[in-house]
């Protein structure tokens, strides 16, 4: 339920499920998540390396939506409170 809600705030067009804007979405939403399990299980290395693998990828789809489009990139940014 929750990544279609997910899905559906970052939609550009009605059947929109892979644009770089839908994938960085679910990762925040993912990162978030296991954000919130590694705080109670510190000793959960395997989970902490997916973690960093996927701040990784959104880092990389980050970068090129701001290369591609600039103004997409802040709106999202500012959306997904990702930057200050």
């Amino acid at each position: 339920m929750e990544k279609s809600k997910t899905i559906e705030g970052s939609q550009l067009h009605g059947t929109d499920t892979g644009s770089a804007d839908v994938q960085i979405a679910i990762l925040t939403e993912r990162i978030n998540s296991l954000t919130e399990h590694l705080q109670k299980n510190n000793k959960d290395h395997s989970s902490r390396r997916g973690l960093l693998m996927m701040v990784g990828q959104r880092r990389r789809l980050l970068d090129y939506l701001n290369k591609t489009d600039t103004g997409r990139y802040q709106a999202l940014t500012k959306k997904l409170k990702l930057r200050k």
